[in-house]
């Protein structure tokens, strides 16, 4: 009878701390479960919070770009106001050759209101360095070979596109001594580093910007106004 007793109360004492252990266990697991889910809704909250500020600095971008009320800054508008073309005779490569040197040092070339273009500070002077090579010239109305040959169509060409707007005002500009076959006489514009310059000055209200084209066949010049 006492060891019946005795078993009873063993096995009592085991399921007791059986439950005690299930009890335990099982709170910890809740508590944990309980921990998880704070911090996955604290996460939530920040990541929300930062979309938020996320998209006020995208809503901020585009109102900076488009919104000219509070002085901020608008796309400009380009509109061409002019254009001319002469048409190449000589098809020389080292022609072609200086008159794409030339071209590409004009355009792109803004000048703002009440500023004076100058064709020969723009260029600069016509050097081997700079790729230029010798072609015809008119020195005294005769034909010599030099540096920069051609470069006198290229300022002939913007010339004429400058005569189109009467708010540019040409300031310096020189005949060939000799006739060029590409423009009518008393249109060209020669052009020689430290003597002869083509120069005009932008009367508009606005900036300007010239742009150059050139083909085998053609030379053009174009104005834009920058609004």
């Amino acid at each position: 009878m006492k060891k019946s007793v005795i078993v009873l109360i063993i096995i009592a004492l085991i399921i007791g701390g059986i439950g005690i252990w299930w009890y335990n266990s099982s709170k910890n697991t809740n508590e944990n479960k309980g921990s998880n889910y704070q911090a996955e809704k604290r996460a939530t909250n920040v990541n929300t919070i930062n979309q938020n500020k996320t998209n006020e600095n995208i809503s901020n971008s585009i109102n900076t770009n488009t919104n000219s009320s509070n002085g901020l800054v608008v796309p400009k508008t380009e509109t061409e106001i002019s254009s001319f073309s002469t048409k190449i005779y000589n098809k020389d490569k080292e022609r072609q050759n200086n008159i794409g040197i030339t071209c590409k040092a004009l355009t792109a070339k803004e000048i703002k209101p009440g500023e004076t273009f100058s064709f020969c500070d723009t260029v600069g002077k016509s050097t081997s360095a700079k790729g230029y090579q010798e072609a015809d010239i008119y020195v005294d109305g005769k034909k010599e070979q030099g540096l920069g040959g051609g470069n006198c169509q290229v300022s002939t060409t913007l010339y004429n596109a400058v005569l189109k707007i009467p708010e540019l005002e040409v300031v310096e500009r020189h005949e060939h001594s000799g006739h060029v076959p590409y423009i009518q006489k008393g249109k060209d514009a020669a052009v020689a580093y430290g003597a002869y310059d083509f120069k005009f000055k932008n009367n508009t209200q606005n900036t300007i910007k010239i742009i150059m084209e050139n083909t085998a066949d053609n030379i053009t010049a174009k104005i834009f106004k920058i609004s």
